[in-house]
């Protein structure tokens, strides 16, 4: 799974990576965001534009914010049919914007945790679907979920799951709204080139995320 990502970009250093508008809306750099945190998420219609989101999907069928919490990632190998996600592989695909993620390997009772990032240390796009969630009060509220696959050769040692990253040059077809090839849009949720990434063993303090600091991405 997916359960914590970095985001230290600037918005204006996003919206000239993503080839966006400048976002109108704020948002502090984050270096152990969680769910139910506001993400920055890119989202395709007449032109790609950047977006606040809560992490943590709720189908329109949600009673409360709390039916987020079990939806913060959606498997790539069932997402295209799993009926809470369905209509929104459809048409509300996103990419939720990070830096860089964790994953803790366990041995025993002892859980490791690790950064990940691109070599590049440029931000990237996860694979997400987002969802407009409307609250028992009328008030209309934007939602999301990452998309998970199978790991490549670095993240294998370390965990059964990875993030689905998109490459830059297949981002624009993840976003289409109008793009409706569901073989072609599932080809794109593979595991990232390992070649292009790396990690790092890091401290236990990103083990609660009440630690938010740069301090998180020092090697242990």
């Amino acid at each position: 799974m997916c359960g914590r990502f970095v985001r230290y970009s600037a918005l204006h250093d996003l919206a000239r990576e993503f080839q966006t508008e400048e976002p109108v809306f704020d948002l502090p750099p984050s270096y152990n965001i969680a769910p139910s945190q506001t993400v920055v998420i890119a989202a395709g219609n007449a032109r790609t534009h950047l977006d606040p989101c809560t992490w943590g999907y709720l189908p329109s069928w949600a009673k409360t914010p709390a039916t987020g919490y079990r939806m913060i990632n959606a498997r790539a190998e069932s997402v295209a049919d799993k009926p809470s996600f369905k209509q929104a592989f459809s048409s509300e695909r996103i990419l939720v914007i990070a830096n860089g993620f964790y994953e803790w390997r366990q041995e025993g009772r002892i859980k490791t945790p690790f950064y990940i990032y691109l070599t590049s240390k440029k931000p990237f796009g996860f694979a997400g679907l987002r969802s407009i969630w409307t609250d028992p009060g009328g008030a209309k509220r934007c939602t999301c979920t990452i998309i998970t696959t199978r790991p490549n050769s670095l993240l294998a040692p370390i965990h059964d799951r990875m993030p689905a990253i998109i490459a830059k040059q297949d981002e624009q077809a993840w976003l289409n709204p109008d793009n409706r090839d569901r073989d072609a849009l599932l080809s794109l949720l593979q595991p990232y080139d390992s070649s292009a990434m790396k990690c790092h063993e890091v401290s236990a303090l990103v083990n609660s995320p009440t630690h938010d600091s740069p301090e998180c991405l020092n090697p242990a």
